[in-house]
């Protein structure tokens, strides 16, 4: 069957907000998604992800409090009931979506889309034309080459386990590992992390991704990095990770192993090359206003466009974009400065702005605020033994260019960074705001 519309959105997520604004503005709008209506970050990636590490947390918290008054050194999570407490929360997200957006007037239909046009899909036997199409398909986890990469479990498998194996070990070292190593190991997991790199986290600042694993391995996860992974054998009930460290064969037993390696946009089988979509590793090849540079009826954003880091921030800012320039025409574009991230590992670590090598790269004259703060009050008075933080000022114009911390509270204060280095407030006013005391915001201006 054959439809026409003004926008037709592939995917759910996050970006597909446009959808919504599209159709208040009175246009005819149709969404397609082969997976249950809610995206990435809703039902399988930080909201789930952020509810598991709420418990951890508070294990966390209780445990790093044992011998100073809290007496639960042996507190543990519970993963059934704390499973059965996500679901409750994030299973119903798919139903109220759909609602929603009958309600509105948009056309739902679920399956694979590719295109079979310019501005025309295909899902199963409906043909989908659209003036506008909007690619906002998500990620993926990355394809891996190695023999037996199929024996892994994804992340979202991962979060939807009915119970936690005593073993696993986790391919990759990147947000997904520590996060999820971190969850696991307050459950009484033996985890592993396996990083092919000389240092995890590569995205985040060098000196407070060394306190973090030094950090996870205190608290008894095993941080095997020069690890390449070469393939997952199955041995019974058992799994065995072969890896190799610089040219010496390396053998990791395990319960369950875990795609921890990165996601790409998940985008392959949209036969793009239908469209004349040009594409490269990291998504649709956009220009400034977020549109196809070779076909002008196809826009992208969130993950699905080569623009900007893969954040939830940056996909939600997309849609501003996106909706302005659709219904108005071209005339905004993005800007991701000051855009914060954070691994929500336990403490976590936090990102705003540029790091040191990418400032340097850029030809900027700044100067570093740097100091382990291990040793201060409000790491101390939560039984805490790791902390720093790394603030980057530009030495002309007082500017905060960069900031990135670790320790409690971290994925919070970055947000105070964010506003700074998005608004260009100076280090120097900042200093000088009046935090309540004593929390952990109060020691932003000994940071400066």
């Amino acid at each position: 069957m054959d439809h026409r519309y003004d926008l037709v959105v592939v995917g759910t997520g996050v970006t597909s907000a446009v959808a919504s604004r599209c159709r208040e503005a009175g246009w005819t709008v149709a969404v397609v998604d082969s997976r249950p209506f809610g995206g990435t970050c809703a039902l399988r990636g930080c909201v789930p992800k952020k509810i598991l590490v709420s418990a951890t947390e508070a294990v966390h918290a209780a445990r790093d409090m044992a011998d100073k008054g809290v007496p639960a050194a042996t507190l543990t999570i519970d993963w059934d009931p704390l499973i059965r407490f996500k679901r409750s929360l994030v299973d119903p997200t798919p139903q109220r979506t759909e609602q929603a957006w009958a309600k509105m007037g948009i056309e739902q239909f679920h399956g694979r889309a590719r295109f079979v046009g310019r501005a025309s899909l295909a899902v199963g036997d409906d043909r989908l034309a659209g003036r506008r199409i909007l690619i906002a398909a998500g990620a993926m986890p990355a394809p891996l080459r190695f023999p037996g990469a199929e024996r892994l479990t994804t992340s979202e498998d991962f979060l939807n386990l009915d119970r936690l194996p005593p073993r696993i070990v986790f391919v990759g070292g990147g947000y997904i590992a520590f996060e999820f190593a971190h969850i696991a190991a307050r459950a009484g997991v033996h985890a592993t992390i396996l990083h092919r790199g000389a240092r995890p986290l590569e995205g985040f600042d060098p000196d407070l991704v060394g306190l973090l694993v030094q950090r996870t391995r205190d608290v008894g996860i095993r941080v095997e990095v020069d690890t390449e992974v070469r393939g997952v054998e199955a041995l019974g009930a058992d799994l065995v990770v072969h890896g190799d460290r610089r040219g010496e064969d390396r053998r990791f037993e395990a319960d369950l192993a875990v795609h921890s390696a990165g996601r790409v946009p998940e985008i392959d089988d949209l036969n793009l090359q239908a469209a004349g979509v040009e594409r490269e590793a990291r998504g649709v090849t956009v220009n400034e206003f977020l549109q196809s540079v070779s076909n002008p009826a196809v826009y992208a954003g969130g993950d699905s466009a080569a623009s900007g880091p893969p954040l939830t921030p940056k996909a939600d800012h997309d849609v501003t974009v996106l909706v302005t320039n659709l219904l108005e025409g071209n005339r905004r574009t993005p800007n991701y400065d000051g855009i914060a991230s954070a691994v929500f590992s336990v403490p976590p670590l936090a990102s705003a702005g540029l790091t040191e090598v990418a400032a340097r790269a850029a030809g900027l004259r700044f100067h570093t605020k740097w100091q382990d703060s291990s040793a201060w009050f409000n790491t101390r008075r939560v039984g805490e033994t790791t902390s720093g933080f790394k603030v980057l000022i530009e030495e002309q114009t007082d500017r905060i260019i960069g900031a990135h911390l670790l320790g409690p509270h971290a994925d919070e204060m970055i947000n105070v960074f964010a506003v700074a280095i998005r608004l260009g407030i100076p280090a120097r006013d900042l200093k000088q705001t009046l935090f309540a005391y004593p929390t952990h915001g109060s020691d932003i201006r000994f940071m400066l």
